[in-house]
């Protein structure tokens, strides 16, 4: 079984901030399976998938998200998914709008989600799935980041975001049929003049 992670706050007032890019991409994913999240017997939403009959499940924490790894740890427990089968998808102030990064683990990189994941499960040895929401603009405008993660995509930023959202849910897929080292040489090598 393979665990897709999306982090991102719960409630309508977020649902399209920048913050929220993880539950935006699990959403994608299981729509593109033909499944739909139901509430889970934690702090989480959780939609079963299937893949070629690989069972996938997606998971989203309701706790907020620097509660995640609450959610997480406590899935984890019971079905005691095996970190090699691990994913989790965030936003990354620090990728430009549009960029995706997967690794095989690593440090949380300054988001407070991740943090709580890697705290939590007491290790950094799980793939991420880093979704770029960066732009000029947290510094034209003077935001902290903080503020920034917090905003809304603008309308020119649109198409941009739907193209990164499918070529995340795209690496989900891989990362599940062909493996981490695969998915990263396919969808870490894209120029990202490409992406926009």
């Amino acid at each position: 079984m393979y665990l897709i992670i999306g982090l991102g706050n719960p409630g309508n007032k977020y649902e399209f901030t920048r913050h929220n890019i993880g539950f935006l991409v699990a959403d994608k994913f299981v729509e593109s399976c033909q499944s739909m999240f139901r509430p889970g017997k934690g702090d989480y939403w959780l939609a079963n998938c299937s893949l070629k009959n690989i069972n996938v499940t997606v998971l989203k924490p309701s706790t907020y998200m620097n509660d995640s790894g609450l959610a997480v740890k406590e899935y984890c427990e019971i079905t005691q998914t095996p970190l090699s089968n691990i994913l989790v998808i965030s936003d990354d102030y620090q990728l430009p709008l549009g960029a995706i990064r997967i690794r095989p683990d690593g440090s949380d990189g300054g988001h407070n989600g991740l943090a709580s994941v890697i705290y939590h499960l007491q290790t950094d040895q799980f793939a991420r799935l880093r979704c770029g929401i960066g732009t000029t603009a947290m510094h034209h405008e003077h935001l902290s980041m903080k503020e920034f993660v917090l905003t809304e995509f603008v309308e020119s930023e649109k198409k941009q975001v739907s193209g990164m959202i499918e070529r995340a849910k795209d690496t989900c897929i891989s990362f599940i049929l062909r493996g981490i080292v695969q998915t990263m040489n396919q969808f870490n090598s894209t120029p990202l003049e490409e992406i926009s």
